[in-house]
């Protein structure tokens, strides 16, 4: 290699390609620890307090990207970050340092540093946090370069990073490791990106839309908004116990209530559920209400705002689809999506013609013949669902909005102005999976209580995800609760839709894991 050419393989000092497997971890551990104790020994410091930089990388680039090849600026700069190449050619040392912003190469010659600076530099390892001080240049090849004329050792690394050859290769570790998983694997830094993008881009569409952000309790004294398990939890100095949410939907109505016409809350919510590719006991979720709107209304909201979350955070509205087994070309997410009653997409699918205010032995007998388990405690609404979700849901490529659910399964929901079996509320399907939900918020605070009633009925037949009686709630909806639309949108599944990725896990910086054995 020329002294001006890239290091493109991951090296340790010295210069020799460094194999995977040569040196065991725990004889690597102790190398590092031993020379930390040197540091010490000599009177520094390995850990130092802070370290003054003045640019980052990715400003370097910004600033001097368009240099010629071979150019020597004079400007002098401090930079700082992780070590993740370092490479000898003689008297030259390449590396590669990384920050938060990008990476920049680091140009140290013996003529600049001396013996001593260069056997310090040399000493480095990969994965070691440094301070440089140098001169901004390009390579004879146009390498933008920080030629070095001092550094600082800021956080030594005790344990080696993966090799170049295999990274994080066991799934598994790469979850629990989330902290190395991002300093080794491009892919995982680029969807957490589009995450972060696209959630930024979701609270500035809804700000532009004159809603406003608001915080609600975690800890319920009554688990509500959605069903679901909730998490139990015990105050000690009240005595009492309280619930992690699974939803924030009914503090955020009681807000509408209260006068504030359009709220909306991004936050973490609790459901005491199994795990999956697409569930985790603790996920993220943005819930918006509107007042004096319908659920045609957040039908129009949902998907401007999908939409305007893509090109945010991917630059297109055109992304690919996680889900091979329904379709795999690419999904548009520019709106207009088409609107499907769920009644509607059963006939296509499953070949029967089913509503809510059939007979349950009748619906009973179809859930017989399309082979769809069902308790036989089941109402005619349940059955209804069910069909549609084993038939019917996980054909649909969408992005589609399935209208108008039964009544029964939608305890929250305002009765459908055309058929009182019936809600009306929405539901996105995407590539087979939901991504959102929302109503015509039910506003009559008799008929809630009605439907609290009958799910506490059902909570006492042993359904651990029926909703209780709030009475709270229903105080809050007797002052009165405008016409209202509202919405829940999955950001970790919107995640997982932006970035191209099948696992709820990949979108999760730290997921919930089994104990390891």
């Amino acid at each position: 290699m020329s002294d001006d050419e890239t290091p493109n393989e991951t090296t340790i000092p010295g210069g020799t390609p460094e194999p995977p497997g040569v040196v065991a971890p725990e004889d690597e551990y102790a190398r590092r620890l031993g020379a930390v104790e040197a540091i010490r020994d000599a009177g520094g410091d390995p850990y130092p307090v802070r370290f003054d930089r003045d640019r980052t990388a990715a400003s370097l680039h910004e600033e001097f990207g368009s240099l010629e090849p071979g150019t020597e600026t004079g400007v002098t700069v401090r930079v700082a970050g992780r070590l993740l190449l370092i490479r000898r050619q003689g008297k030259l040392i390449f590396a590669t340092l990384r920050d938060g912003t990008a990476a920049i190469q680091l140009f140290v010659s013996q003529a600049e540093v001396g013996e001593e600076g260069m056997a310090g530099f040399g000493g480095l390892d990969l994965g070691d946090w440094v301070g440089v001080e140098g001169e901004v240049m390009t390579t004879r090849r146009g390498e933008l370069s920080v030629k070095l004329r001092s550094f600082q050792l800021l956080a030594k690394s005790l344990r080696p990073l993966p090799d170049k050859w295999h990274g994080l290769s066991d799934v598994d570790t790469r979850f629990r490791r989330r902290y190395v998983d991002l300093i080794v694997n491009e892919d995982a830094r680029r969807v957490f990106q589009i995450r972060f993008a696209a959630i930024s881009a979701i609270r500035r569409f809804l700000d532009s839309q004159s809603f406003i952000e608001v915080e609600t309790p975690v800890l319920h004294p009554v688990p509500g908004g959605a069903a679901a398990k909730p998490f139990v939890t015990h105050h000690n100095a009240l005595d009492m116990d309280l619930f992690l949410r699974i939803a924030p939907e009914l503090y955020l109505k009681r807000l509408i209530v209260a006068g504030f016409e359009r709220v909306y809350e991004i936050g973490r919510v609790f459901r005491n559920e199994g795990l999956s590719t697409r569930h985790n006991p603790e996920f993220t979720m943005l819930e918006a209400y509107q007042a004096y709107a319908d659920y045609t209304e957040m039908m129009t909201l949902t998907e401007e705002l999908v939409a305007h979350a893509a090109r945010e955070a991917t630059g297109s509205t055109t992304v690919p689809n996680p889900n091979d087994t329904v379709d795999g070309q690419p999904l548009d997410l520019a709106p207009p999506w088409p609107r499907r009653t769920l009644r509607d997409l059963i006939k296509e699918h499953a070949g029967v013609d089913v509503h809510p205010a059939m007979p349950v032995g009748e619906l009973q007998k179809i859930c017989d013949t399309l082979e769809v388990p069902y308790d036989p405690k089941w109402g005619p609404g349940k059955l209804v669902l069910e069909i549609y979700e084993k038939t019917t849901e996980h054909a649909i490529v969408g992005p589609m909005f399935v209208l108008d659910y039964p009544r029964e399964v939608s305890p929250l929901a305002r009765p459908h102005r055309d058929d009182p079996a019936l809600v009306e509320r929405f539901e996105v399907i995407v590539a087979g999976r939901e991504l959102a939900n929302a109503f015509s918020e039910l506003n009559d605070p008799v008929d809630q209580r009605h439907r609290f009633e009958d799910q506490a009925a059902l909570a006492a037949g042993g359904d651990e995800e029926a909703q209780p009686v709030d009475d709270d709630y229903l105080l809050a909806l007797e002052y009165g609760l405008p016409p209202c639309g509202g919405l829940g949108v999955g950001i970790d599944r919107l995640a997982m839709l932006l970035a191209g990725v099948p696992s709820i896990r990949e979108v999760i910086l730290f997921p919930h894991l089994r104990p390891q054995a």
